[in-house]
């Protein structure tokens, strides 16, 4: 199924754009409750602005609020990314860590955030188990579990480490343009051979392809 999807997919990857694992973190930790679209349209202006963890450690709230507010609950957004850059300052003389157990010690920052960033950034093999993720791994059977570190440890079970990452890209690719939760394009699907749960959504080629997306809801 991992191969299929790699053929669908050929461009899968990160989403968000970034340069620094600084950059990544920020922007993972920004994407909650909106679209990787809409974080990389702020980006540009927010890395510019503060280049470093001690920038953002030193910010001045309301402005890094109003720079934050296209993506909403910005003032949570602008506390969480000066917290970040405090503790890096205070604990890893502003750099990012490059391990797990030193991400996961980090203000918001859990598995998942820790996983985007060694993965992307730090090459570093790993799960993402973010919503998308979590509902195709019970779909497709992988998993009974929901439980994201529980889901993570099963998976990390059935896949070699060296292809996690990948495999993280490859199904938040798919579930956000084809397996969506409520009228996944089962159709159009290039799993329907293989997928326990064909039929969930249209079977329809046409119908089903009407519901094909270019990028879904994060």
């Amino acid at each position: 199924m991992d191969r299929l999807l790699a053929v669908a997919y050929p461009d899968a990857g990160c989403e968000l754009d970034f340069a620094t694992p600084l950059e990544l973190l920020v922007a993972t930790v920004l994407s909650a409750q909106t679209t990787d679209r809409r974080v990389n349209a702020v980006t540009p202006v927010l890395f510019a602005r503060y280049p470093t963890a001690a920038h953002y450690a030193g910010a001045d709230r309301a402005e890094l609020e109003e720079l934050l507010r296209p993506l909403g609950f910005f003032r949570a957004k602008a506390a969480a990314v000066m917290g970040l850059g405090q503790a890096l300052v205070d604990r890893y003389d502003g750099e990012v860590p490059g391990r797990l157990r030193d991400l996961v010690t980090l203000p918001g920052v859990g598995r998942k955030t820790a996983n985007v960033v060694l993965g992307n950034a730090f090459g570093v093999p790993g799960i993402t188990v973010d919503t998308h993720l979590g509902r195709l791994a019970r779909r497709f059977g992988w998993t009974e579990q929901t439980d994201p570190d529980k889901v993570e440890a099963e998976l990390a079970a059935l896949f070699p480490r060296r292809d996690q990452t990948m495999l993280s890209h490859h199904v938040i690719w798919h579930g956000r343009r084809c397996c969506h939760a409520k009228r996944p394009a089962c159709g159009a699907c290039p799993l329907a051979r293989l997928c326990p749960s064909y039929g969930v959504g249209p079977t329809d080629p046409d119908e089903a392809a009407r519901l094909l997306t270019t990028e879904g809801p994060r």
